[in-house]
């Protein structure tokens, strides 16, 4: 029976060093005191050296370069226990959402993922992505502890370590910025299921130190990718063709559809589309939204 103690949090982060120690003020004030992994991704503003004189019960692993959402697999592969729940630098649990995660996992050896419902900032408005998740039109065959769904938002998720290792985890190639896409049907397609639970919690305060007009680009990009390295060649060159409609619109549109021409080659290379299950999934989403 798997409890609390068989969680680790694992937080990327990246010169964001005040709002995760704000963070991890929360975390290490849960009553199990888990296990923590802050991994750093070439922070430029000294956050692994405040977070070890602050927190030291903390574990830091220093990256010498940014990694972006791939840091997490090494997060992951640091992890001494057999589920892993995530938290951004500006996310934490509840007290007892942890708990109630690991007797899903449990209670359901085949669930891989178990997305956690959001709550925003001091008004604790439900996040919108949280609605979607709850009324998916996805169905699973297996049980599970709640809707079935193809998709999570990391900042609110607990992994099962043995799927998340089994697809190689988070693609190198992509930055943070709607990388849980291709991971969900990457865990779909191994065969492993992905379920919302309501009463599962987390805590979000969406840091303003965001560059957007990067995100934007990154976005862009990875969204390509993910077409043409999943989707059936109908579906991707269908998005392709809505990219070109707005790069004439916005110049990070643009910048973001160059960046992923440039590795055009590879990407193909590397193309392994879903099985038609699988694809029916996905298309049921997006007739549904």
């Amino acid at each position: 029976m798997l409890s609390v103690k068989d969680i680790t949090i694992v937080i990327v982060t990246r010169n964001r060093v005040e709002t995760l120690l704000w963070t991890l003020g929360k975390l290490t004030a849960l009553p199990h005191n888990p296990p923590i992994i802050v991994v750093d991704n070439a922070s430029t503003d000294g956050t692994p050296d405040r977070v070890k004189a602050t927190f030291p019960m903390v574990t830091v692993l220093s990256l010498d370069q940014n990694k972006w959402c791939a840091a997490r697999n090494d997060g992951v592969e640091l992890a001494q226990t057999c589920l892993v729940a995530f938290c951004d630098d500006d996310s934490f649990w509840q007290p007892a959402a942890l708990g109630r995660a690991a007797t899903c996992f449990s209670k359901y050896p085949h669930l891989g993922v178990l997305a956690g419902k959001i709550l925003i900032g001091d008004q604790e408005e439900v996040d919108s992505v949280c609605d979607a998740m709850q009324n998916s039109p996805i169905m699973d065959p297996r049980p599970l502890p709640g809707p079935a769904v193809l998709g999570f938002v990391c900042c609110a998720a607990v992994v099962r370590k043995e799927a998340y290792l089994s697809i190689g985890g988070f693609d190198h190639r992509f930055a943070i910025a709607g990388e849980e896409r291709m991971f969900s049907v990457d865990m779909r397609t191994k065969g492993w299921s992905l379920a919302y639970a309501e009463d599962v919690v987390a805590h979000h305060y969406p840091s303003q130190l965001r560059n957007l007009a990067q995100r934007t680009r990154h976005i862009t990009r990875d969204t390509l990718w993910y077409y043409w390295l999943r989707r059936p060649a109908y579906y991707a060159m269908r998005h392709t063709m809505l990219i070109l409609k707005q790069i004439r619109k916005d110049s990070n549109v643009r910048q973001g559809f160059l960046e992923a021409i440039k590795a055009a080659p590879d990407i193909l290379l590397d193309r392994q589309v879903v099985p038609p299950p699988v694809e029916d999934q996905i298309l049921r989403i997006e007739s549904f939204y």
